[in-house]
């Protein structure tokens, strides 16, 4: 490792180009840092702090503290064998560039001691800037000029104006594509015609401010944000606020100066969303709320010059471009009101879902059902029937409306507003609107039954489609936002104590799927449709039904009469190996959720081991209540016995078995003391699971501490007599089972 020189001097660097998209330049900071503190990694060189800046038309990178030069460094490199061939010995020479003679001799291995020399910082430096720059990772890039003609010219966001490179006070030669280094850079566009020469990293931020350019983008984003506030609150109005617009307009502007506008207050009867994102998506302008936080007909933009008119004209042509904008808004608004969203809905067997999936109507079909079964099994309390139907086949026909083509972020939302206007009852208008929710982190979970039923089975088909097509999530890949859909699933369970039975209620999702895709148009689901002694499946021809028994029953009424040929056993067989794998998959999204609310992802194991626990809502109630037992002594004591006895009982493969020559066996104090606990907690533990008591069912548990301790504490389970070991074993056969019963404490922890 080299070491360095103690005198140090600051590296300054500016890159200097056309606009630079306000996207883009988040990433270039990361970037430049990152490829400049590589290349000081590779030298041995470690500064005391590397800033990064931008502007629209500037990288900035100021390097504090590096040294003047590398000092020099002795460096060991293990060569060849003194056995191997001459070709061998001459290669390694020729890359260490010593003779022979120097080469040292290591118990039959050739080792070289280079010495390199220090090296000036100043002559490093414009090669790195070089590589940085040629290297650069834009996510888009040009050629320009005369050069652009050749493949190996030099690629940059934008056409590329200058270089500023000092160390200290000393420019650093840098030649790039024709560019070569200097002093002098531009200030503001307007405010500052002329060029500005620097003096390094000192003086660089206040020269480009004296000629109004901020060049610290987090100071300009702060100037944004309060500028903002600032001006809302002088008009008696209040921002709404938009981080990602303070982080766009400061990419937009290097010497901002928020400015307050109004337009016609007549456009208010458009959507609060639709006038938002307008202003937001196409203007880059914020809105404001009333004293009761309605939309006010006031926007704040942010202009890029501190004009002698205080704004008035910048302001001015801002409201007649808004205005053009909110006229187109209004004009799509009117329009999509006029078409019916039933005739909206109709045209969605134009859109293409997916290519291995059919149709967006194929889907609305299927979500229309599911939602409508899950009301009539009552899995979704207070969910009135034809609401729920009425919801689901309108929830997406807002993706074939204007404004939706326009702002396709506003689907389900636009869908709601036109509902209501069209006469819809609120309960469907809000169930269209929200059944997207929650579309990520800290968005409303929906709480309406309507919504609710709706907004479930929509994420369940998206599911169950997307696992049958082999498209389940790996690794980082996750095009069709599966876990996305998957953590808003469950937090609509857990916000709303939604008890489902999943691997259920995910064998009819894939049904519906399996049978919509061999060409039923129907499918409900009875529990007196078959008996329990008819074959699980039939198939009748004349009347156009497939029938089969998964839990309860299950009816597909066809096209037409002609049943199509299915395999014994193909639709269940498939539904249920869909519910499995998405039941794993939600598994995994759980312990994620659950993570950040502090859950042990090793106690959701142990219950989900249970095998027929499939109701979130009371499999967190048993992992909370697992929680709370396993941190206290008695849990963790139990647990360390627990343990004890199935790593026995592992070793000795052993399965409970009752040997009757055990009864005339006479156990020991300890033994009979576990096995009357045992008689006496089991059923307890089995009636607080029935009554879904978890907290009972630990205390129960507790109790078996005290005997599981006397009894590894006095006998020995191992005993030389066949039948005593026997009973021995079955004995903590019982007790492992009994504990299981509760969850699997085997796949816990510690």
């Amino acid at each position: 490792m080299q070491r360095v020189a103690s005198v140090s001097a600051d590296f300054l660097l500016e890159l200097l180009s056309e606009e630079i998209p306000a996207r883009m330049q988040a990433g270039a900071r990361n970037d430049l840092a990152r490829m400049f503190a590589q290349e000081m990694d590779e030298l041995g060189v470690t500064a005391e702090a590397i800033d990064v800046w931008s502007t629209p038309r500037r990288l900035a990178l100021i390097a504090r503290g590096l040294p003047a030069e590398t000092q020099a460094v002795s460096e060991e490199i293990k060569g060849p064998r003194t056995s191997a061939p001459p070709q061998a010995l001459e290669g390694f020479l020729r890359k260490v560039g010593l003779p022979h003679e120097q080469l040292q001799d290591r118990d039959g291995v050739w080792f070289a001691v280079v010495e390199k020399a220090g090296q000036p910082m100043r002559d490093l430096l414009g090669p790195i800037v070089e590589r940085i720059v040629r290297d650069f990772p834009w996510p888009k890039s040009m050629r320009w000029g005369a050069s652009s003609e050749s493949s190996g010219s030099l690629r940059w966001v934008r056409p590329l104006h200058g270089v500023v490179a000092f160390l200290g006070e000393d420019i650093v030669p840098v030649q790039i594509d024709g560019i070569s280094s200097g002093a002098t850079t531009v200030g503001h566009r307007f405010h500052h015609a002329g060029p500005i020469t620097v003096g390094g990293a000192h003086d660089y931020a206040e020269k480009l401010r004296a000629c109004h350019v901020i060049v610290d983008h987090e100071e300009r984003e702060n100037l944004i944000r309060e500028g903002a506030e600032r001006a809302a609150a002088d008009a008696g109005l209040t921002l709404v606020p938009d981080e990602g617009l303070v982080v766009e307009n400061a990419g937009l502007t290097e010497w901002p100066i928020p400015l307050l506008g109004r337009f016609d207050p007549d456009y208010l009867d458009v959507p609060r969303e639709v006038i938002v994102l307008t202003m937001r998506t196409n203007q880059k302008y914020f809105a404001c709320t009333d004293d009761v936080g309605a939309l006010a007909p006031a926007f704040v933009c942010v202009a890029n010059i501190d004009s002698k008119d205080k704004g008035e004209a910048i302001v001015e042509g801002n409201r007649r471009v808004l205005a053009a904008r909110l006229a187109d808004a209004r004009f799509f608004w009117e329009q999509d009101l006029k078409v019916p969203l039933e005739e909206q809905a109709a045209k969605l067997s134009g859109i293409v879902f997916h290519e291995k999936l059919g149709t967006t109507a194929d889907k609305v079909a299927r979500v229309a059902k599911l939602a409508e079964w899950l009301v009539k099994e009552r899995l979704v309390p207070g969910a009135d029937i034809e609401q729920v139907k009425a919801a689901a086949k309108l929830a997406k026909a807002d993706l074939v409306s204007q404004i939706v083509g326009e702002f396709p972020e506003l689907q389900g939302t636009l869908g709601g507003y036109l509902a209501e206007a069209q006469g819809q009852s609120k309960a469907v208008a809000n169930a269209i609107r929200d059944h997207y929710r929650p579309a990520g982190q800290g968005d409303e979970v929906p709480t309406d039954p309507t919504t609710v039923a709706v907004n479930i089975a929509d994420r369940l088909d998206t599911l169950v489609a997307f696992f049958s097509i082999g498209e389940k999530p790996t690794g980082s890949r996750d095009p069709f936002a599966l876990r996305r859909t998957a953590l808003g699933f469950l937090q609509i369970l857990t916000k709303n104590n939604l008890r489902l039975p999943l691997s259920d209620v995910l064998v009819q999702a894939a049904v519906l799927l399996i049978v919509s895709r061999l060409g039923a148009i129907d499918t409900v689901r009875f529990p007196d449709l078959l008996e329990p002694d008819d074959d699980e499946h039939q198939i009748t021809a004349e009347v156009g039904t497939f029938t089969y028994r998964h839990g309860d029953r299950v009816v597909v009424r066809w096209k037409s009469e002609k049943t199509p040929k299915i395999e014994r056993g193909q639709i269940i067989d498939e539904a249920t190996s869909l519910s499995e794998a998405i039941l794993d998959f939600l598994g995994d999204r759980l312990k994620v959720q659950q993570r950040e609310a502090g859950i042990r992802h090793d106690l959701i194991d142990a219950v989900f081991a249970l095998g027929d626990e499939d109701d979130i809502v009371r499999l967190l109630a048993r992992v909370k209540a697992l929680q709370a037992f396993i941190v206290t002594d008695d849990g963790a004591d139990l647990l360390t016995g627990y343990k004890r006895a199935a790593n026995i009982l592992r070793k000795e493969k052993w399965e409970e078995r009752r040997d009757p020559r055990a009864q005339s066996y006479d156990p020991l104090l300890e033994e009979a003391g576990l096995d009357e606990t045992l008689d006496v907690a089991e059923p307890r533990a089995e009636q607080a699971i029935e009554e879904e008591d978890f907290e009972r069912a630990m205390k129960v548990l507790a109790s078996l501490r005290k005997p599981v301790d006397a009894f590894f504490d006095k006998v020995t389970v191992n005993d030389a007599d066949p039948v005593k070991r026997e009973s021995r074993l079955n004995l903590l056969a019982r007790l492992r089972d009994a504990v299981d019963r509760v969850a699997v404490f085997s796949k816990i922890e510690g």
